[in-house]
């Protein structure tokens, strides 16, 4: 069953999406070279702890930590530690979240350390994340979950290739339902399955985390030893964002955005419901 939420609830979630918000601009700043992933970690916590919130990160299924560290060819999940310390060149896609009152806030992006970083690698991020905003332009009352997976595909085919020879859309994981729960039904695949159907109609209420995962190679991942740490199988790099999106009567709301994601829905043609906050 997909949760349907009342604008009072979607009030609460955008709460929580202000947290991860901070989160992402205070761990953004301190991903620099010579920090350590723990590092990184313990900023999330102290933002989140300010904030009066709680991680739904932490102890999730046994995850040891409050946000996802994945540096280079791990495309998520990768646990902060004290053994990896970010370097010049350095790729790291950073995946948090809160809890407010018991509503769930969920979100991601990928930043680079340092300079020197190829075109591609460059290149590779503004595509993810801009088929992610692509996605989020498609959650349209009345339409299917269907149409939100066809606008990040497509508009990750009709970039130019890389020199690698293609982008990866990884298959093994997706978006997600978000409300009292961090994980929730739908499933959101980022490429369209013909198994899969059309998905569920988009309503006001529904909210899902959209979420598209892209390499510079292949679109298949493995799990590592810890059961957590999830890296491409050809070792190429890869990006993640990620944001937490309400649909009302009024249209879409960015939960995870300062903005409700005003300025770049604004370029697909989109206006943003107000901000429940005000």
């Amino acid at each position: 069953m997909v949760q349907i939420k009342t604008p009072e609830q979607i009030a609460k979630m955008r709460e929580a999406g202000l947290v991860v918000a901070a989160i992402h601009a205070a761990t953004r700043e301190a991903a620099v070279p010579g920090a350590t992933t723990r590092d990184l970690d313990m900023v999330a916590r102290k933002v989140i702890a300010d904030a009066g919130a709680k991680s739904n990160f932490l102890g999730y299924g046994g995850f040891p930590a409050t946000i996802c560290t994945s540096v280079n060819e791990v495309v998520v999940h990768g646990i902060p530690d004290d053994k990896t310390v970010l370097k010049d060149g350095d790729v790291i896609s950073i995946d948090a979240g809160a809890i407010v009152d018991g509503w769930h806030g969920d979100a991601a992006f990928t930043a680079f350390v340092g300079s020197g970083h190829a075109p591609e690698l460059i290149e590779l991020s503004r595509v993810t994340e801009e088929s992610m905003w692509a996605g989020i332009a498609a959650m349209k009352n009345g339409n299917r979950l269907v149409d939100i997976s066809k606008a990040i595909e497509g508009y990750i085919r009709r970039q130019p290739r890389p020199a690698t020879g293609k982008y990866g859309i990884i298959e093994d994981y997706g978006g997600h339902g978000i409300g009292s729960e961090m994980h929730m039904d739908p499933h959101l695949l980022n490429y369209v399955s013909r198994k899969r159907g059309k998905g569920i109609k988009l309503v006001p209420g529904v909210c899902l985390a959209i979420e598209p995962m892209v390499s510079l190679g292949t679109a298949r991942t493995e799990v590592l030893a810890d059961d957590w740490t999830v890296v491409t199988t050809d070792s190429t790099w890869s990006s993640h964002w990620e944001h937490s999106v309400a649909l009302t009567e009024d249209g879409p709301i960015v939960l995870t955005s300062p903005d409700c994601g005003k300025a770049k829905l604004a370029e697909y043609g989109v206006t943003t419901a107000p901000d429940p906050l005000g």
